[in-house]
């Protein structure tokens, strides 16, 4: 990789996270490594721990630093279409990328910032089409081939503005949740990109975020951020009332460094890419700690700072390793 490029990444500080370096100018990195943020300490409110009936094993990867087809530059969204394709938001190359459920590429879209400023979050709905938080303040839409269909958002504070979006998730009804980051709140849209309500503010209370990131619906409807400079997933109703929260800034299970990926599986179980910590954490639909699994490194089953999460109908949960610029599956394994 070469050592000088505009989204270089240093690839630990003392605290544990991974801290992109001033050279990211156009990127949220500089605002999102906020001075001593890993060693703020928010509210305990730690879950209990629960026994499973599955572990995880690694399965595959794909994946180098570059920018051909099947390679990355800082992959951070990640989501699975209906139909079990992988699309990875491949931020660094502003573009997206596809590949079937085995890593095998099939087609890509976007070039040199024509289409794309820097793609984050990305979403698939049920019908197919495919939903881009672009870093330019707007949200993209495409069909499943990468046709552009419409867009919407600008910079500012406003309804249906945006301050720097970074995740989004899909409901079944085809309303938009998108994380607008800077602004420290969630919005939310229909299919079409119609505001509908918005909720948060900067802060730690119930409610309230710092810098989130990720966000994943559940099939009753309810809404998981991941709130990244909190150190805590916020579940709230479709509505955006407050339910409940849980993490604290921590190495220990249920604890988070920096959480920026979150996903529900289809039995609303929740999974959280924690990126400080270099591993991926699994809880309940409440709170309740049930395993986790990685550690820092380049080797399988290991990870370099993480981008976004996303688990298939077959239970099977990808992430976006995005220090070592590839993708990595890993299967259920049922327990003797």
């Amino acid at each position: 990789m070469p050592e000088e490029q505009d989204n270089q990444i240093e690839r630990r500080e003392p605290g544990g996270i991974s801290r992109r370096s001033e050279t990211a100018k156009r990127g949220s990195d500089a605002a999102r490594f906020v001075k001593g943020l890993a060693n703020r300490r928010t509210e305990s409110e730690l879950p209990n721990t629960v026994s499973t009936g599955h572990t995880y094993e690694f399965s595959l990867k794909w994946g180098s630093w570059g920018d051909g087809e099947g390679q990355f530059d800082y992959p951070y969204g990640i989501a699975i279409a209906p139909d079990g394709s992988v699309y990875v938001a491949d931020h660094g190359n502003r573009r997206i990328q596809t590949f079937t459920s085995e890593g095998v590429f099939v087609s890509q879209w976007g070039t040199g910032g024509v289409e794309f400023e820097r793609p984050y979050g990305i979403a698939v709905a049920s019908d197919g089409s495919v939903y881009v938080a672009d870093s330019g303040n707007r949200i993209q839409k495409f069909t499943s081939k990468g046709v552009f269909v419409s867009t919407w958002g600008t910079r500012g504070e406003g309804d249906g503005e945006f301050g720097f979006p970074e995740g989004l998730a899909m409901t079944y009804d085809g309303s938009v949740y998108v994380a607008d980051t800077r602004n420290a709140r969630i919005q939310k849209f229909t299919s079409e990109g119609v505001f509908v309500s918005q909720w948060g503010t900067y802060g730690r209370g119930y409610g309230q975020f710092d810098y989130p990131v990720g966000v994943a619906v559940a099939s009753d409807g309810s809404v998981y951020v991941a709130d990244y400079g909190n150190n805590r997933i916020q579940k709230f109703t479709s509505e955006g009332v407050f339910v409940s929260k849980w993490g604290t800034n921590g190495t220990g299970d249920g604890e988070f460094k920096s959480p920026y990926g979150v996903a529900v599986a289809s039995y609303d179980s929740v999974y959280v890419a924690d990126s400080g910590n270099d591993r991926i954490q699994k809880f309940t639909s409440e709170g309740v700690f049930v395993s986790q699994w990685g550690t820092d490194g380049t080797d399988d089953g290991e990870f370099d700072g993480l981008g976004g999460v996303a688990v298939a109908s077959d239970g099977s949960v990808y992430v976006a390793d995005e220090g070592n610029s590839r993708i990595q599956k890993f299967s259920p394994v049922s327990r003797r």
